[in-house]
This record gives C-alpha cells, structure tokens and sequence, in this order.
C-alpha cells in the first residue's frame, strides 16, 4: 500500500494540525533550521492534499521541554481539538517533537485511534487503526525517551567531572569573584567584604537570622544581579531574611566547593499537574565537596555550627529558642502532671506558665495546673545565683571582647562607606568639569548627580560622627569588677531578659512543675546541665480576693457605726481612724457602699417622718419608677434628694390624689400589673 492511499477524503476534510516544538529558548535562537523544517510541514499538507484553509500550525511550546505536558499550553491544545474530531493529520518532523514521555505519547496516539486522525512524520504516515503503525511509533516513542535519558546522562556526566576537579564555574555568592585566570577569589572591595563579615558576627552575637536583620536595618548589603541590564553588578540594598538565610546556609563562605546541593524532584498535585520542584539534599549526599578550595570567610566548624543554631530556631520542628519576655523559664517549664512542655502567656502583662497542651488534647490530669512565672522565675534564680562562683569571669571578658569586636567592625564599616561616598562624590565631579560648560542639557544632569553623591557623602560622615561621639565601651577591668558582683549585674536595667535566658539555659537544662494539692504550694525541680537535680518547694501567691480583702479591724468599725451613718460619713469615719481597703487606698462613699453589700451590714434610715421612696410611690400608684423620676425632674412632684443620692417624696393623702389624678387624664403613661385591692382609690 502507498503512503498516500492512508490518506482518505474525510483525513482531508478535518483539519491538517502542525505541532511545532523547541525544547529551549536557546534552539529557537539558534538553531533556527529545526524551527524553519517545522513550519515547512505546512507546505507538505498542501502537497499532500489539503487545502491551505485547513492547515493550523501550534508553536505556543517553542522553547518549552517535551519531557512533560503539564506546562506545555500547545500539547493541550492539539490534544483538545483531537478528542473532538476536528483534526485529520499531526504533521511533525519526529516523534519526538510531540512528546519526550511514553505516558503522553500513548495518551495521544490512544486517542488519534479512536478519531481516526493519522500521524505524519518525515519517515511516513501511520494510522493508529493499523497495528504494525501502531508498533512502529511506540517503538519511537521509547527511542525518543531513551534518547532524552542518554543526552542527560552525556551532560550530567560532563558537568560532573568538570565539577569533581573544582572546574566547573556557576555563579557566585556576594562577597567572592573569579579572577582572569577562572580562579574562586574574595571580592576586592572591602566594603563588600565587611558586609558580609559583619553578617557572620552578627549572627553570632545575636544567634538568629531576625538579629541580623535587625541589626542592618540601618545599614546597606550588598547583591549581585542576574540578568537584565545589571547581570554581574552588585546592587546596594536592605538585608533581608531570607538572604541572611542563604548566606548562612551557603557552604562557600567556608571555602569549600560544592556542587550538587539540590535536586530536581517531580510532583504531582491533585488534579494531576506535574510540577518540577527543587529540594536541598542532605550535607552527607553533596555529589561534590572540595575542602579548602578558596579563601574561607568562616571556619567550617563555624558553619556546621551555624546550621545547627537556624535548626535550633525553628519552633516548628520542636525548639524551644530564647524569645522575648520576662518569664525567664520559658520553653523549658514542664507539668509535673502530664510532662509537657507548658505555655507562656503574658495577660495582662503578667508571666504565667499555663499547661494549655493537656486541655487541647483532652488529656488533662488533676495534676495540670498553671502558675504566676514571677513565682517560679525568683526560686529557680536564687539557686543560680548561689551556684554560681563569683570567680568565674573569663565568660564576661569574652563577651566583653565580643562587643568590642562588633563595635569595632560597625565602626570599619562606616568608615568604608564614607571613604566610597568621597570617591563617587569626586568622581562625579570630575565627570561634571569634563563636560562642556554650553551643552546645558548634559551638565544639569551631571550637576545633579554630582549633588546626589554630595548629599550622601553627608549622610555617611554624620553617621561617623555620631558614631565617633558615642560614649566609649567599658574596660575588662570594669566589666570583671562587675562579674564578681553576678548578683548586681543580673538585676542591672542594662541587662536584657534574652540575657538572662540565655546565662539561666547555660546551667539549667529544665525546670518540672508539680502541685502538691492541699497544701496550696508547688514543687520546682530544677534539672541542671551537670546532670544534678534538686527541689525546691514554693508557695503559691494567694488569689486577688484574698489579697485585696478588706481588712477586719474596718469591716468592724464598719459593723459597729454602718446603722448609724451614711456612705458618705462612714467614709470620713474610718479614714479619720486610719483604717484603709483592700489595696490601700483611703474610703469613699462607693467603697463603703461595697463593704455594706459584701459583709450584710445596715444602712441607717434614710426616709424622713412622712416620706416615701420613688420604688414606692410608683408600686402605689401601679406605675413605672421613671415617670415618678421624670415628674421630680420637671418640678411636678416635690422631693428630697438625701446624702446618700436618694430620693425622699413627702406623700401626703392630697399629694396621693393628685397623682393618681394625673395618671388618669394622661395617655401616655403605661399601667403595669402590681396594683393591689387596697391600693384601689
């Protein structure tokens, strides 16, 4: 059979699909032959019958890998338009062009079988109703794919011996650059240097990556751009996070060279997408690690050290870090009832160590307890206070090299900075006089930035001198006299609660809470880092009722004159005695009001021969206490207002009357449903 007999009248009446593929933007720029044998597949439609309306040529995947079809927008479309028949013929110069995966490829030719729509190649045409075609193109499909394996195989190997010589070159961290001869190099300006010297300090200073950050946020870091117009320059700009992350975790400050940290690994999400994502491989799986390869910012133990202190901060993955706060025993106060690590809440800010994980879980015992943080913090820090020697000081001239260290490199950096701001300020002044003083258009741009550079120059030598004026660090010989005195040293306002955490974690691994029920008390078990143990027994702080009680010899004093005067004159009695409340304070009217309430004691008659209450005439009169309130407010009804703020109504029979008068032509007063018999007129 000839080719041309496959091709029958209704192949010519659907659609003639041209599937044009390059797998990088690198072919389509170069090797442009492919891509023109692609587009000439239309002229071999024609040849072959169709007719020029009928041919459509997909090339939305031009630069994109056949090796899956979830991001390949052109696939999907000659897939769309073959499941609904439109198409008679995929033209394509090999099987490959379609589909580097067996999955894809049989998805496809499964479905040009059942719309009877033939594959054209440069080899031939095949009709998938036909088996040995069927055969033929399967057995190029996995041709295709061992190819793809092969040519993978061919690179990655080339790329690695390249890499096990410490041959192979890839971009740069900040702060390194390669020299003429392709050699791994520190970058020779200085400034970029200390940056980048300064992060590492800082880290361990601070001991977190958000440290570091905050401790640029006045400063500027460096960063090489990639591509675009600045490829290869160093932009200046704010540190970030993240960024602090990737220098820490990049082994080239160690002066080691690494090649395979990553590796490419295919997933597939819910609705079947597969996606190519990029995981960091394990330090003990790196294809390639060459020891001191360069010069090293940082000692390999440092950087070992490093990750391990990140890992640490991670909250998520168990850590328990130093936070802020002032409860010190944050993050390492377990319940003596269900051995879980309790929370620290700050209500009101006020520490308190609250077993919030066993109620979560259901899993509360009659143990579980929570208790006020200052309780526990003050006997946890008497015994360390007491355990350590007051001899020990070589930490506290360390940490004092430490700080003169840093202040020193923030110093070096600054002083960098202004020397570069004088060099670009002399430099754009010399580009300002080279310009001819006519062309205006040219030397007000020039003057401008010769402004611009000036200004910061300014800014640069102010922070210099704000810096040279600061007040000068302390000697090692004030900061031992201060370290023989721990005590006073821990209670300095200098002294942050970070470091205290910090000094209190060096000891003390951890610290158990257990109630001891009745007895209204807590058993603090200190674990030490020596591996010793020991309890200490603390007394729970009574509760805000007990401890802003009124005191007893007022609530007598109360008892004794309470029937015999009012708010007002009972107050001025016991302050005259010089009895207090509860918190210390000195009796008003409201607080004796309380004590009347809390403790039953009378008040004295308030109602005057004659007089009745506002409650009571409205009862009498079977309405509403506001009206009665509103006819005193407009002068309607007389009333006495007492000491007390109470009303006093003289209700005489012909006042009585009156009213009841007055509720009967009125409209608008609402009856309630209290009248009784003998209250009827």
């Amino acid at each position: 059979m000839k080719l041309c007999d496959k091709i029958a009248a209704t192949h010519r009446e659907r659609l003639a699909v041209i599937y044009v593929r390059q797998s990088t933007l690198a072919q389509v720029r170069d090797h442009r032959e492919s891509t023109a044998r692609q587009y000439a597949l239309a002229e071999e439609a024609v040849r072959l019958g169709w007719d020029r309306a009928r041919i459509v040529v997909i090339d939305a995947d031009l630069g994109v890998s056949g090796r899956t079809a979830s991001a390949r927008a052109g696939f999907k479309e000659l897939v769309g338009r073959v499941c609904v028949g439109e198409v008679g013929a995929i033209f394509g110069i090999e099987v490959s062009r379609l589909a580097r995966s067996c999955a894809d490829l049989q998805r496809l030719l499964e479905l040009c079988s059942l719309t009877e729509t033939l594959i054209v190649d440069a080899d031939g045409i095949y009709d998938l109703a036909l088996f040995n075609d069927r055969l033929l193109l399967g057995l190029k499909g996995t041709r295709s794919e061992a190819e793809l394996h092969v040519l993978a195989g061919r690179l990655q190997g080339a790329k690695r011996a390249a890499a096990q010589r410490g041959a192979l070159r890839f971009p740069l961290p900040v702060g390194y650059v390669h020299d003429d001869d392709g050699a791994t190099v520190m970058d020779p300006d200085e400034e970029i240097r200390a940056a980048v010297a300064d992060v590492f300090a800082a880290f361990a200073a601070r001991g977190s990556a958000y440290g570091v950050v905050a401790t640029f946020v006045e400063r500027r870091f460096p960063r090489r751009a990639y591509g675009g117009a600045w490829a290869g320059e160093i932009r200046w700009g704010r540190l970030t996070h993240s960024r602090v992350l990737g220098l820490l975790a990049n082994p080239a400050y160690t002066g080691a060279y690494v090649f395979g940290r990553y590796r490419a690994r295919r997933t597939v999400d819910r609705d079947g997408t597969i996606r190519i994502k990029t995981a960091e491989r394990p330090r003990e799986e790196w294809a390639v690690l060459i020891r001191d390869h360069h010069a090293a910012d940082i000692a390999w133990e440092t950087f070992v050290a490093n990750q391990e202190r990140v890992a640490n901060n991670c909250t998520q993955r168990g850590a328990r870090p130093v936070r802020e706060g002032h409860a010190l025993l944050q993050g390492i106060v377990r319940c003596g009832g269900c051995g879980q690590v309790m929370l620290t809440t700050y209500p009101g800010d006020r520490g308190i160590y609250d077993c919030a994980h066993s109620r979560c879980d259901h899993t509360q015992t009659p143990a579980c307890r929570s208790i006020v943080a200052a309780v526990v913090d003050g006997a946890v820090v008497e015994r360390l206070l007491a355990a350590v020697a007051p001899q020990e000081i070589a930490l506290a001239l360390a940490a004092a090299d430490a700080v003169a260290e840093r202040h020193t490199c923030s110093r070096r950096a600054i002083e960098l900075r202004v020397e570069r701001a004088r060099y670009e300020a002399a430099r754009a002044e010399r580009a300002f006089h080279r310009c001819e003083p006519d062309n205006r258009l040219v030397a007000r741009s020039l003057e401008q930035r010769w402004e611009g550079k000036l200004q910061e120059l300014r800014a640069a030598e102010g922070e210099l001198a704000r810096e040279t004026a600061a007040p000068p660090l302390p000697t090692c010989a004030q900061i031992e006299a201060l370290a023989r005195d721990l005590p006073r040293l821990w209670e300095a306002s200098t002294t942050s609660a970070k470091d205290r955490k910090r000094l209190l974690r060096a000891l003390i691994a951890d610290v158990t809470i257990t109630s001891l029920g009745e007895a209204n008390a807590v058993r603090v078990g200190i674990h030490w880092r020596s591996g010793a143990t020991e309890a200490v027994v603390v007394a729970r702080p009574p509760s805000a009722a007990v401890c802003y009680r009124t005191p007893e010899p007022a609530v007598e004093f109360a008892r004794r004159f309470g029937a015999h005067c009012d708010d007002v004159e009972l107050a001025a009695r016991l302050n005259a005695a010089g009895l207090l409340t509860g918190k210390g304070r000195a009796f008003d009217a409201a607080a004796v009001s309380w004590i009347r309430y809390a403790y039953d004691i009378d008040s004295p008659p308030w109602l005057a021969q004659g007089e009745r209450s506002v409650q009571e005439v409205a009862t009498r009169l079977n309405i509403r206490a506001g009206v009665v309130y509103h006819w005193i407010d407009m002068g309607q009804l007389v009333a006495r207002k007492t000491r007390c703020g109470r009303f006093g109504i003289p209700f005489t029979p012909d006042i009585e009357h009156a009213c009841r008068e007055r509720v009967m032509q009125s409209t608008r007063i609402a009856r309630t449903q209290n009248l009784t018999v003998g209250d009827a007129v």
